[in-house]
């Protein structure tokens, strides 16, 4: 179990570093995907839903997606941005994120894990997650 796991976990990083997301890796190792299909009507799209654990100490880089983010927080906790002070990111907040608009670059502070569901409407072929603006 623990060969399979480290084989699977060396496989995601390996896809990660290829699609150029290093700096996501923190979020990618604790995101889970629960399922993803064609967007149908809209050919080269894809619907990706996840379950999302950040936890005390780990950083979300600034990022974007090649699509449409939308999400909901399962679990607050605090974050800190690097340039402004700690909020709560409250649970039941929603969250939605436009296509090529940088967001996140925050660290979780304080001794609660935010865990998120997320659904992306993404471009099919893309990776997921990407930090460097064209």
């Amino acid at each position: 179990m623990q060969s399979r796991r480290k084989s699977v976990l060396t496989s995601c990083l390996m896809a990660t570093a290829f699609f150029g997301a290093t700096a996501v890796l923190a979020q990618e190792s604790t995101r889970t995907e629960l399922r993803r299909t064609d967007l149908s009507g809209a050919p080269g799209m894809e619907v990706v839903m996840s379950i999302s654990e950040i936890k005390p100490g780990d950083d979300l880089p600034a990022h974007f997606h090649h699509g449409v983010e939308a999400g909901y927080v399962l679990a607050g906790g605090m974050v800190k941005p690097a340039d402004k002070p700690a909020y709560e990111l409250t649970t039941g907040t929603s969250l939605l994120n436009i296509r090529d608009v940088m967001h996140g670059g925050f660290k979780v502070v304080g001794d609660r894990t935010i865990k998120l569901l997320t659904v992306h409407v993404v471009d099919k072929g893309k990776p997921l997650y990407d930090v460097s603006k064209k």
